[in-house]
């Protein structure tokens, strides 16, 4: 999810331009990454947090080595994680994290779902998704999607969402291509993608079956090149 998106900003060029680019110098292979990311304790917030700190270091050290190698500027988000609703840009709803780009933060709610069953890999996912748009505001993806949203209407801003989202989910694909094993997510990797594609349909995500399809590719194809949602047929991203 991504707080305060639409707010107006400068116009940068299309989507499809700004992701040739990021292709073009982010393809290959992402090496494999070590990370020490720490077992959850059932009803613990600090556990939680820890977790969610120590996720946010992985994808940092790995968005960090993937922009070096492509010779492109990289600064890290700011992380915060509580178990309140508020957030430096404003509520956090009940999905549990959201990107503000303006702030340049992804911020976290620990849930009371989270704590009752803190199943890693949908813990893990709240910062690899939201990392995958912080990825998307420093290469100005965010912000072409944002020039182009405001002059449409009805369902073509629905599929630029679509779009947005379904690139963050490839990226958070990419990023599992590296450091899956130590994130010992407690699931195979198949069954993760099933019960993805099964999950409850979102309109600001689109059909699970397509995100499913997204992170899936990102994940085999273990590079960033695999990931450009905007030049995709609709109905795969609708």
């Amino acid at each position: 999810m991504i707080a305060g998106l639409l707010s107006s900003g400068p116009a940068f060029a299309a989507p499809g331009t700004a992701q040739t680019g990021l292709s073009d110098v982010m393809g290959g292979d992402a090496p494999r990454l070590t990370c020490a990311i720490p077992p959850i304790r059932v009803g613990a917030a600090a556990s939680l947090t820890s977790f969610h700190r120590a996720m946010a270091r992985c994808a940092d050290r790995f968005w960090t080595g993937r922009f070096a190698a492509a010779g492109l500027t990289y600064s890290p988000p700011e992380v915060t994680v509580t178990t309140g609703t508020d957030s430096v840009c404003g509520k956090i709803s009940s999905s549990g994290a959201h990107y503000c780009p303006e702030q340049r933060t992804i911020a976290i709610r620990i849930t009371k779902q989270d704590l009752r069953d803190p199943f890693r890999m949908n813990i893990a996912h709240s910062v690899a998704h939201e990392w995958g748009h912080h990825v998307q505001q420093l290469t100005g993806v965010l912000g072409a999607q944002n020039a182009l949203y405001w002059p449409a209407s009805g369902s073509a801003r629905t599929t630029l969402s679509h779009r947005l989202e379904m690139q963050a989910e490839c990226y958070a694909g990419v990023f599992y291509s590296a450091t899956l094993e130590s994130i010992n997510p407690g699931i195979e990797w198949e069954e993760w993608i099933d019960a993805v594609r099964g999950a409850d349909e979102s309109e600001i995500h689109g059909k699970p079956k397509n995100l499913a399809f997204w992170q899936d590719r990102g994940y085999r194809g273990g590079a960033t090149g695999f990931c450009n949602t905007w030049t995709a047929k609709k109905t795969k991203v609708t």
